[in-house]
Order: structure tokens, then C-alpha cells, then sequence
């Protein structure tokens, strides 16, 4: 029978507990009820059959409660296949969002830019035609979607919960930048522009020009994507916050997940955007982008709105009563207290204002011990894995 556990060491070094969290023994069970089931079959007639080595295939459960009444759903709306310039094909697409527990998906292949297409016929929509049964069977939302790509500046923007990309234009001259992101607006698309910073070395690129802000006034644009698979486009955030645009984050997954991700870490997972829904459907999907409830997620960091961040946080770690009182040889009283991590996500906090412990890290699913002189109120940490400016954290106030 399948089962898992989880070992906790407890180390007397100022209040710090050392989590070793084994969540991943639950393969042991795995691999024992496929090894069994692999057995029924019999050698003989010349064979031997090591069907033992074969990797069990099981969905990860990714742990986030419910924020404020919304389902947090994980969602990646930018991935490529070998329909513009991925390396794999459709299917595998839906294996590794299946198997990484993702709870919505968009294939986001190139307009402009087909590289294989002397191997692969150029045909807009097909990814999304080979993959929308094998996603509705997984229990997977698939969302239509295409990377309008633009020469940088202004550079690339995604379209999702589009009807048809067939129709749009292929064309990268300048003159019809605006037209192209114009054409998935005519679908009532859901527009966020991509990794604004990813090409410094060129004039006007990262900058707020006139087509982004063109596109901005005409409700052309609704997003931008802070985080883009291994960075975090600080400014972009500040753009996001000051002019009321969605926060996204996304893989821009060309590669195999498991060939550029470590996820040998607990705490590493693909990039992707929170999105706080009240239900696990497309619309409640579309509904929550066009209202901004959304966090963008790298595996140790989360960047977005410091309302949503807060809700977040609050709904993810629990600080307990103090639980022991010690008496110092000094004659100072100390108490001590648990504070929990109930998700999988990673938050690291520095003291800011009070006197306590300094430090704390949360990893997934795990407790971590405080202490503060007795008569201490409360402590005030920066929670540094987060970011709800480019130059500002997350600041929690831990009532005592």
C-alpha cells in the first residue's frame, strides 16, 4: 500500500528545527505496487524482463491553501512545442503538467518564428488540436494560446484563451507590430507582454515605449510576465503594481521540464502564476487574470501585488502560542514558540523590528522554532523571498 512520512530532527540551536521532509517516499509505495503488478508477468521463451527499472508515473500533489475563499490554481501560460522552436512534441507537454500537478496549461508556440518548419508543417493551432483531448482526460485545463513575436523593441506578447491563430500576421516589420498584438484583441484575448528585459543590449528594449503604452490605453494589454523561467524582471513588476496590470510568471519551457529544472529540491519547481480562482474552470481562470489575482511563482521566490502576497502568506503559515518558557542563568524569561509552513511553497524571513530570532526559514511543509524575551508582543520580519516592489519584500507583522 502506497504510504509516506516525514522524518523531523530536532537540533537545540537557538530555537532551530532542521526539517528533513521525505515526501517524496511515497514512490517507495509506488514502486512496490508496480513492481508487483510488473511481476505477474513470467520469464521464459528466452526473456528476461526488468520491467522493475521502469520510472513509476504518479501526478504531485502541490499543497497551497485557499486564499481569502479562491482556489490557488497553477498555472503555466507559456510553454513551446516543436510547432515553432521546442524541442518535444505536444504530448509530452501534457505528461510533465500532469505529472507536476499544473492545474491549467497553454501552448504558446511562435507566430513569426517556425525554425523546424522544414521538418514540421507550419499550422498555428494544431498544438492545441493534438493535446485538448489527452489534457480533458488528465483533468488538465488547456488554454489556446499563441507567442505573438515581435522584434524587440517591443518584443514578444502572449495571447491566451484565443479562438483561432490561423489568421495572424507572420510578418516582423515594424509597421505592423501594433496590428499583429491587434488581431488577438479582435478573439477578446488575454494579452501580457513577455520578458520585457530579456535583451538589455538593445535600444528602447525594457522600456515603457510608446506601442507598449499605445497598446496599454486601448486595453491591448493586461499583463506582463515578471518572472520568465530562471528570471525575475524586477521593473516589469513595478510597471504591473503602478499602472494596475496583471503579474505573471511562466516556464517559456523549450526543453524537457526535468532537463533544465533541479527538481531533486523539494522547493524547485517550474515557473508559473498563482491564480487565486473561485473554481477550477477556464472562466473562473479568465475571470481571476482580468482581476489581477495573481502571483508569480519561481520555485524559492514569489513576486506580485502586496495584497495579494499578504493573503497569500497569511494563508499558508500559522504561528502558534508559545509552547515552553525558559528562565535564563541571567534571571531573562524566553519564551518559545512553532511557526508552520501548511504549503509548498518557501519563505525565507530576516528580523525587521523587535527582538527575536533573527532568521527563519520555511521550507515546504515544514515548522521552524522562534523565541522572544517574555513580554515581547510582537515581531516584524521582511519576508525576503518575496517581492512586492522591485526594491521592496514583503513585511509580516507575528503577533505573540
Amino acid at each position: 500500500m502506497p504510504f509516506f512520512c516525514t522524518f523531523v530532527l530536532h537540533v537545540p540551536d537557538e530555537g532551530t528545527q532542521i526539517i528533513i521532509a521525505m515526501r517524496k517516499l511515497l514512490l517507495f509505495g509506488l514502486i512496490f505496487v508496480s513492481t508487483f503488478a510488473y511481476s505477474q508477468r513470467n520469464d521464459g521463451n528466452g526473456m528476461l524482463y526488468l520491467d522493475e527499472n521502469q520510472r513509476p508515473v504518479y501526478r504531485e500533489n502541490i499543497i497551497i491553501p485557499d486564499v481569502r475563499g479562491y482556489k490557488v490554481l497553477k498555472c503555466d501560460f507559456h510553454t513551446h512545442t516543436v510547432f515553432s522552436d521546442g524541442h518535444v512534441w505536444p504530448n509530452v507537454r501534457n505528461q510533465e503538467a500532469w505529472e507536476e500537478g499544473l492545474d491549467a496549461l497553454a501552448i504558446t508556440d511562435h507566430i513569426e518564428y517556425t525554425p523546424h518548419r522544414e521538418d514540421v508543417k507550419v499550422a498555428h493551432n494544431r498544438g492545441y488540436e493534438l493535446l485538448k483531448d489527452d489534457a480533458a482526460k488528465n483533468n488538465l485545463i488547456l488554454v489556446k494560446g499563441s507567442e505573438i513575436t515581435r522584434n524587440t523593441p517591443p518584443g514578444h506578447f502572449n495571447a491566451i484563451f484565443i479562438d483561432d491563430a490561423s489568421g495572424f500576421i507572420e510578418e516582423r516589420s515594424s509597421e505592423k507590430d501594433r496590428a499583429a498584438v491587434m488581431k488577438s484583441v479582435e478573439q477578446k484575448a488575454f494579452i501580457f507582454w513577455n520578458h520585457p528585459g530579456w535583451q538589455p543590449g538593445i535600444e528602447g528594449s525594457y522600456e515603457w515605449i510608446d506601442l507598449v503604452d499605445d497598446l496599454y490605453r486601448n486595453k491591448a494589454l493586461h499583463g506582463i510576465e515578471v518572472i520568465n523561467g530562471f528570471a525575475i524582471h524586477l521593473k516589469a513588476l513595478d510597471w504591473c503594481i503602478d499602472k494596475g496590470l496583471t503579474v505573471m510568471g511562466s516556464s517559456d519551457i523549450h526543453n524537457l521540464v526535468a532537463h533544465d529544472y533541479d527538481r531533486s529540491k523539494d522547493y524547485v519547481h517550474r515557473s508559473m502564476t498563482l491564480v487565486m480562482a473561485s473554481e477550477r474552470t477556464p472562466e473562473a481562470i479568465r475571470e481571476a487574470l482580468d482581476a489581477g489575482r495573481t502571483v508569480a511563482w519561481a520555485s524559492k521566490y514569489l513576486a506580485g501585488k502586496e495584497e495579494h502576497l499578504r493573503a497569500l502568506f497569511r494563508a499558508c503559515v500559522e504561528l502558534s502560542p508559545s509552547h515552553y518558557t525558559e528562565v535564563k542563568g541571567n534571571g531573562n524569561t524566553m519564551n518559545y514558540y512553532e511557526i508552520r509552513n501548511n504549503s509548498d511553497l518557501y519563505f525565507e524571513l530576516v528580523l525587521k523590528e523587535g527582538n527575536g530570532t533573527r532568521r527563519v526559514v520555511l521550507y515546504p511543509r515544514s515548522a521552524q522554532l522562534i523565541s522572544a524575551p517574555a513580554g515581547t508582543t510582537s515581531l516584524t520580519y521582511d519576508v525576503t523571498s518575496t517581492y512586492v516592489r522591485s526594491d521592496r519584500h514583503l513585511s509580516v507583522q507575528l503577533p505573540l
